[in-house]
């Protein structure tokens, strides 16, 4: 006899929806290269995005940002980790969203959740291809970043940076199915979670430093998970704080990020018990 027959259903319960989280990532990496203009136009939109501050920059007086390892870096230095946290938001707001409302539209969603799945791994599926991809996106971006235009990143603070991303990155997974819950319900409103994205980006610091800001609003800017994990990483990546700055980062974005996925997953269920209730799962 098997030895499965001798392990506990619930153990086979989570192995067998573990196994089915590589399909999920097979079908978004399928649908991702299948689209080649739409994939194209993502990073040349990023290439014109770079081209355009580079130039922006040599407006910009380098003495009025701040100093890294006790000197001044360029501006595209300084927005080139805020561009690269900003894209990581924005595709992981959007990204489970638009799979959830893709399979609204296509009639397939309905299809997804009559089967013994969990929505648990449905949630957790459609948030796993960016998993992979966006941090190998980010990785790449930075990379042609330096090599095109001499960016100099401190070799021993690219770990620390990794590691404060890494910690991060739960937190935009939740937001994530938080975005996604409320097209489940409303259809409608990619428009506002782009714009949710690009405001929390912009509190961020991510294209000037926070001290622009009026004192109050910077006070509340700092208390933004962004801003937190981009401070981080500026300080390790442009400067020589190394993997000093990881033990308060991490303290602060593992929290938010259980918070925020837990958030996320109340909201993407209720969202579903409505719409199973009644019965207009598979409308759009």
């Amino acid at each position: 006899m098997s030895t499965l027959a001798h392990e506990p259903a619930g153990r086979m319960t989570l192995r067998s929806e573990l196994l089915k989280l590589p399909a999920f990532i097979r079908r978004d990496f399928l649908t991702l290269v299948s689209y080649r203009t739409g994939f194209a136009s993502d990073w040349v939109g990023l290439a014109v995005q770079v081209v355009l501050l580079h130039f922006i920059g040599k407006l910009v007086d380098s003495q009025r940002l701040p100093a890294y390892g006790h000197q001044h870096v360029s501006y595209l230095a300084f927005a080139a980790l805020g561009i690269a946290l900003g894209m990581f938001v924005q595709v992981g707001l959007t990204r489970v969203a638009t799979t959830i409302r893709t399979e609204q539209m296509i009639g397939t969603l309905e299809s997804v959740l009559v089967t013994p799945t969990s929505p648990a791994t449905i949630q957790l599926g459609s948030a796993m291809f960016d998993v992979v991809y966006v941090p190998i996106r980010t990785a790449v971006f930075l990379g042609v970043l330096g090599a095109a235009f001499g960016l100099q990143f401190t070799a021993g603070g690219i770990a620390p940076a990794a590691l404060v991303l890494l910690a991060f990155a739960p937190v935009v997974w939740g937001l994530g199915l938080i975005s996604a819950a409320g097209i489940l319900t409303f259809r409608r409103g990619a428009g506002l979670v782009g714009i949710g994205a690009a405001l929390l980006t912009f509190s961020a610091g991510a294209y000037f430093p926070l001290s622009l800001l009026p004192s109050w609003l910077e006070g509340a800017a700092k208390l933004n998970p962004l801003a937190i994990a981009l401070s981080a990483m500026r300080r390790a990546a442009l400067g020589d704080a190394g993997w000093s700055v990881v033990p308060h980062a991490v303290a602060v974005l593992l929290p938010a990020g259980a918070i925020a996925i837990a958030a996320g997953w109340f909201a993407f269920k209720l969202a579903l018990a409505r719409e199973r209730r009644l019965g207009t799962l598979g409308l759009y």
